[in-house]
C-alpha cells in the first residue's frame, strides 16, 4: 500500500506537509517490512539541521541496521519521542503514529524532486 498523498525517496522514506507547515517524514511500509521487527530507532535532536539525501538517523531491526536519509532540507522541529519506548510503532503504523521527524523548512517547492506514489510503486515493484 503506497498512499497517494505522500512523496517518496528512492531510499524508502516518505514525506508529507503538515497543516502547520512542517515536513513530516518516516520510512515506508515497504522499508519496515523488509527490515522486520524494529527494536530501536535513533533520531536527530531537535534543532539539528538536515540536508536532503544525507543520513540523519538509524533504524535497527532484528535483521539489520539501516540508515535513515533526510528527504528535505531543514531544521528538526520535532522528533517522535514515543518511538524511544515503542519502536515497533514504525512496523504497526509507518504512515501514521510511526512518523520519525518533523522538519521546519524554508518555503518554496519543498517536495520538488521527490517521487510520486506511482513513481515509488514502480520503483519497489522493480525490486
Amino acid at each position: 500500500m503506497v498512499p497517494n498523498d505522500l512523496r517518496y525517496t528512492a531510499e524508502h522514506e516518505w514525506v508529507r506537509m503538515t497543516a502547520s507547515g512542517l515536513a513530516e517524514f518516516g520510512i515506508t511500509d515497504f522499508a519496515q517490512a523488509a527490515l522486520g521487527d524494529i527494536v530501536y530507532v535513533s533520531l536527530p535532536a531537535v534543532g539539528d539541521v538536515l540536508a536532503a539525501g544525507r543520513t540523519c538517523g538509524e533504524v535497527e531491526s532484528t535483521k539489520s541496521v539501516s540508515d535513515i536519509y533526510a528527504p528535505v532540507d531543514g531544521a528538526v522541529a520535532e522528533r517522535n519521542e514515543g518511538l524511544d519506548d515503542a519502536p515497533e510503532t514504525v512496523n504497526a503504523d509507518p504512515y501514521g503514529a510511526g512518523w520519525l521527524v518533523r522538519v521546519s523548512v524554508d518555503g518554496g517547492e519543498v517536495l520538488e524532486g521527490l517521487l510520486s506514489a506511482a513513481e515509488y510503486e514502480a520503483l519497489i515493484s522493480a525490486s
